[in-house]
């Protein structure tokens, strides 16, 4: 049986996969024409993965899932010690790659490469925490996991409004999602497969 919780952690994460692809072809489209990217539209993305997944995605993980797992098994304590430390590190790593983009914003051409490089990081550490996540955690979760434990989670998890997995967005939600599908041309973003 797949539980509502699975499959919304997946989603988001998918969300924030493609989010991030995203940020590095919008990038490297810029950089082969050696132009500046858009600025407001780096600024959306950037503030997208850190209001959704930093902020209420690793929450939800941090506060219920992995306390739910450490309840019921000693199995995999010392890598979900991980994955907290790894979200509580997100949250820094995400304001260095917002104020290198301010710092390429303010300075131009000299920071570019700062910045592409801060970002490129941030995805690569994304992407084995989520890559762990799904093959350690949430099949562990499957599981060790009671009925009562899928429940709770199921309704709390079942909570999130993520524009990017096809919920309908909380409303001062709405016009960041539609900014960053304007703003992010359809080749390389969101505009062609949002909706």
């Amino acid at each position: 049986m797949t539980h509502a919780t699975l499959r919304i952690i997946r989603d988001e994460h998918a969300a924030l996969a493609a989010m991030l692809r995203s940020i590095l072809l919008l990038l490297a489209e810029h950089r082969r024409k050696k132009t500046l990217p858009d600025f407001a539209a780096l600024r959306a993305m950037l503030f997208y993965v850190d209001e959704f997944p930093e902020k209420r995605h690793h929450r939800k993980e941090t506060d219920l899932l992995f306390p739910k797992l450490r309840a019921r098994t000693p199995m995999s304590r010392e890598l979900l010690d991980r994955l907290d430390d790894d979200h509580e590190r997100g949250e820094r790593k995400i304001r260095h790659v917002e104020h290198a983009l301010l710092a390429f914003e303010m300075l131009g051409e000299p920071r570019r490469h700062e910045f592409e490089q801060a970002i490129e990081r941030y995805v690569d550490f994304y992407f084995a925490h989520m890559a762990m996540e799904e093959r350690e955690i949430l099949p562990l979760a499957e599981r060790v996991l009671t009925d009562e434990d899928w429940a709770e989670l199921d309704e709390a998890f079942g909570a999130n409004r993520d524009p990017l997995t096809g919920c309908e967005p909380e409303r001062e939600y709405r016009d960041l999602f539609t900014r960053i599908v304007n703003l992010v041309p359809a080749p390389v973003g969101l505009g062609a497969s949002a909706g």
